[in-house]
């Protein structure tokens, strides 16, 4: 079994609990999209921070700002980032493969934003190759690493799942 396929693996609980959550937002719903994005602003600028400056990752490029750009368009104010942080390269990788997984999933979930609503952040499409690139050099270097990278790229590809659950959960109305 490959790492990537480890990765999935191994994070798919978390991965499960994270599109559950994300998956009670109506998107066609001005409010509950705009909640929505609201999580995904308390998580997404706190990785990114966390992921700045470390020249070890494959080339990435921010969404923060057109989540924010989204944000004001609904007239809504950027919220101050969750906590989070990564304690080693590994887990750096780890967080990156997550969020970058999410812009994979933002495409598809654009599809559902109707054409009056700001969609910037979810319609961030990889470049071409973008994606694979990531993949195969996340193989290289987990598999240079050996067990203790893996595990810690495991750890902080789920420690970013669960930055996300949390989120979600505090944005989420009251039942």
């Amino acid at each position: 079994m490959s790492f990537v396929q480890r990765l999935r693996r191994d994070t798919a609980g978390h991965h499960h609990v994270v599109d559950t959550l994300y998956g009670g937002f109506a998107l066609d719903d001005t409010a509950s999209y705009g909640r929505f994005l609201l999580a995904h602003a308390r998580a997404l600028p706190a990785v990114e921070a966390a992921l700045a400056g470390y020249g070890d990752l494959p080339a990435w490029r921010p969404r923060t700002g057109l989540i924010a750009q989204d944000l004001a368009a609904l007239r809504l104010t950027m919220p101050m980032p969750a906590p989070f942080a990564l304690t080693d390269e590994a887990a750096r990788w780890g967080a990156l493969y997550v969020i970058e997984g999410s812009r994979l999933g933002g495409t598809l979930l654009a599809r559902s934003v109707p054409a009056g609503l700001p969609s910037a952040y979810l319609s961030a499409r990889h470049e071409p190759g973008e994606w694979r690139a990531l993949l195969v050099a996340l193989e290289a270097r987990a598999t240079a690493g050996g067990e203790a990278w893996q595990q810690a790229a495991l750890t902080g590809a789920n420690a970013c799942f669960a930055l996300y659950a949390g989120v979600a959960s505090d944005v989420m109305p009251a039942a």
